[in-house]
Order: structure tokens, then sequence, then C-alpha cells
């Protein structure tokens, strides 16, 4: 602390003014007795910063490079402040963010920067399936920089290391697995195919030295055929869907007729099953009958017979006596009379005593 600061503060511990003077600091000693040369250094200083700007800031989404008389640093500089030595250092800076290819028909070609990273649109890639017919092809593919490996990246492949790494091998995969399906089947094998390009993409980035990409995704916009090939599959299409429309309607007719003939069985089961009852029914009412008669004629003995006989000799006779002009016949073979009364009006009443 200087002295006259600690003798102001002397001062006020011995005394309670309210007024003071605050301490007076001096300048260094070599600027004290050359004050135009410290003036010039610090106006030197500041002018240095102002056109060298020795420091850098690091946004997100990014990473430094620090390169020292040409030599790249390995370790990559994160997001922040970082100071370095003017004209002898620089620092790079390298975007991290999500980057996209987009490969399109009839586009304006370059590069379009965005919120999130930077999407580069080159020209659909142009393809010869397995019998050599051109085919058109419309992707994107998505990736970023891996930051770790990022001074790896720009020292060997440079800043446009996306058209040395990710372009070639897009075009070259492509050009692999679509080069083994004839023109018809690609439409009806679009998912299989995009799965094998994806697939075959990340891989070839796995293999690079230093793994330098980080694959994100990949999308299979569109496949373009020639127009023959359009025509032949338009063409199959429309006979496989009138064959699967006859298909419905001979199962449509076979189902009808497989109804109805169930419905019919059903009927003729139904009076089967009602004419078996009725038979049923009759057999055992005429069992039934007979061996009611069977029962009657066995109990029909002979003292029975001649007891009935007396019954009716004796109804014949009270008969009598109410009209004594009847007229009594009897069947013959039978033991049951038919009597025949005659009344003042000649009217004939038959009755018949069992």
């Amino acid at each position: 602390m200087p002295a006259d600061l600690n003798g102001w503060m002397n001062n006020k511990n011995n005394n309670d003014k309210n007024d003071f003077e605050p301490p007076k600091f001096e300048p260094p000693k070599f600027i004290q007795g050359n004050s135009g040369i410290g003036v010039i250094i610090i106006a030197v200083l500041i002018i240095f910063g102002i056109m060298f700007k020795p420091w850098v800031v690091v946004n997100e989404g990014e990473v430094g490079i620090l390169a020292t008389t040409g030599k790249f640093s390995p370790n990559p500089l994160n997001p922040g402040l970082h100071f370095y030595v003017p004209i002898i250092q620089k620092v790079i800076i390298v975007d991290t963010k999500v980057h996209m290819i987009s490969y399109k028909r009839n586009q304006e070609i370059g590069t379009m920067p965005d919120r999130y990273g930077t999407i580069k649109v080159y020209p659909a890639i142009n393809v010869l399936d397995a019998r050599g017919l051109p085919i058109t092809v419309e992707l994107s593919v998505s990736y970023r920089l891996n930051p770790k490996e990022a001074a790896y990246v720009v020292k060997t492949y440079g800043l446009n290391w996306e058209d040395k790494i990710i372009n070639p091998i897009v075009r070259d995969v492509i050009r692999n697995v679509i080069g083994k399906y004839p023109a018809e089947e690609i439409p009806t094998k679009r998912n299989e195919i995009a799965a094998k390009i994806e697939n075959q993409i990340r891989d070839q980035l796995l293999k690079i030295e230093h793994r330098p990409v980080i694959f994100e995704s990949f999308q299979l916009r569109d496949i373009i055929l020639p127009e023959n090939i359009k025509r032949q599959i338009e063409r199959v299409q429309i006979a496989k869907q009138e064959s699967e429309r006859a298909k419905y309607e001979v199962l449509r007719a076979k189902q009808e007729a497989e109804k109805k003939a169930a419905i019919a069985k059903g009927i003729a089961d139904a009076k089967k099953i009602e004419a078996q009852g009725k038979a049923e029914a009759m057999l055992i009412e005429s069992k039934a009958q007979a061996q009611a008669n069977k029962i009657i004629s066995e109990s029909l003995t002979t003292n029975l017979l001649k007891l009935k006989a007396l019954e009716i000799q004796g109804q014949f006779n009270e008969a009598l006596k109410v009209n004594k002009d009847a007229k009594i016949f009897l069947t013959p073979g039978g033991a049951v009379p038919n009597i025949w009364m005659n009344i003042d009006d000649n009217k004939k009443v038959i009755s018949q005593i069992k």
C-alpha cells in the first residue's frame, strides 16, 4: 500500500473529520521522468490491440484451431474468449453444427446457410440400374464435424473437407446400391434400398482414420425412372389391380355360393328333422295304440263279456218300457245290438250302446 494512503488512513483514525482528500496515485517511475514516452507506449498498445485484436470469441456450435507459425494445435479451442499472439499465431474458426448436403434436380447449386448449420445443394445423382438404364436420385445427408478432430480435418482435407469426404462417399454408395436393382423393382423395394444406402454411408464414414465426421441422418427423397419404365410399371400395376379385382369377385361369388348352400342345407336339415320328428311321433303313437289294444284284448275275458251282455240287456229292457214299438236288430257276430225306435213324429234316432 502506498505511503500517502497509509498516512491518510492514520490521520482518519486520529480525527473524525467528514471531509477528506483521496490519495494520489503516481504513475510508474519509468514514466514519471519521461511523461511523453509513457503516453506513446500506452497509445501504441491501444493501437496494437485495435489493429491486431489479440483475442477471439468462439461461439457455441464452433471450435477454434490455434495455429502457431503455421502449425496446428491438436487441442481445439472450446466456446469462450481466448487470447493469442498476433502475427505469430492465428485462430481458425470451424463450424461444428449439423450440415446437410441436398442433391436436387433443377435447383440453384451452392451453399445456403441457415440458423443451425449449412445446407449445400448439389445436382441430383445419375446412376445406372442393373440393366444399364439411367436413373436419377434425389436425397439428403445430414452430418457434422467431429469437434475433437477439427485440427486433423482441416490439416488433412482443408476447409472444404465436405467435398472431399461426404460427397464422394455418398455418390459411390448410391451407384453401388441402386446399380444392383432392375429399374422396375426399385419402386417396390424403396425402403430396402434406403436402408442399405444409409448403412453403407455410415460404415464408410466410420472407416475413415480419426473418424472426422459424425453421421446424423439420411433421407431418400425421390427416384426418377425412365419414361418407358414408368409406363411399363403402370401397366403392370393396372394388370395387378385387375387381377386382384378378379380374385375378389371370384372370392365374393364363392362366398355367396357357400352362403346359399349353407342356407339350403340348413333348410333341408330342418325339414328332415321335422319329418323325422313327425314319423317318430306317429310311430310312438301307433305303438301306444297297439299296446292299449293289446291290453284291452287281454282284459276281455268270458265272464266280463257275459257281464257286459247283462248290462246291455238291462238297457234294452229299460228302453222297451219307454217305447214298446222299438225294433231290435242284432249285428251278426257282435255283442252290441243296434236299436231303432219308432216315435210319434216318425223320426229315427240311431243310438249305439256300448
